[in-house]
């Protein structure tokens, strides 16, 4: 199976909830890691697994192209868009009923055959799918900056009429 069959495989296997397919297209011994994965994912089972779980809570769910895919010897990478519906819990966090539309890139190594997937990294901006399903505040928002200075980053500055807000910065040198 040639890089491009493979990740149309991969696609075809999320698109078509068909755990099974994680076996054909993956090394036995696959290491998987993605945001909503939690920790690592070991071997094409423990992927499967996660599907399920994902396509649980966002039945609907695409995986897109998003751009060309880049490639170069047992590297690939894949830039895609996933969109869904948040229906079902996910991780402890309950159904919104909100739309979900992210890019990512997975970041491929084939087995040393070059036949199947071996290690995978999916980037995604995992605040902004927070915000999307209603778990976090709007960047800039009101709700954001309360947030952030709530947790001791103080208010950013940078929007007329914001200030930064902290500790008072003390002198402590003797005047001359």
């Amino acid at each position: 199976m040639s890089p491009d069959d493979l990740l149309d495989a991969l696609q075809e296997a999320w698109v078509g909830r068909r755990r099974s397919a994680f076996a054909e297209i993956c090394a036995s011994d696959l290491h998987w890691e993605d945001p909503f994965a939690g920790e690592p994912l070991y071997g094409p089972e423990a992927l499967g697994d996660h599907a399920a779980r994902m396509w649980e809570a966002f039945p609907d769910a695409r995986v897109e192209p998003a751009g060309a895919r880049l490639a170069s010897g047992r590297f690939i990478a894949v830039p895609v868009r996933l969109a869904g519906t948040h229906c079902g819990d996910l991780a402890g966090i309950p159904a919104s009923g909100r739309a979900l539309d992210l890019h990512a890139v997975l970041y491929c190594e084939l087995d040393p055959p070059a036949r199947r997937l071996w290690r995978v990294r999916v980037f995604v901006d995992a605040y902004e799918a927070a915000v999307q399903i209603g778990v976090l505040p709007r960047r800039g928002s009101l709700a954001e900056r309360a947030l952030l200075m709530v947790r001791g980053f103080g208010l950013r500055r940078g929007a007329p009429g914001e200030v930064e807000s902290g500790a008072p910065v003390r002198d402590d040198r003797p005047s001359e």
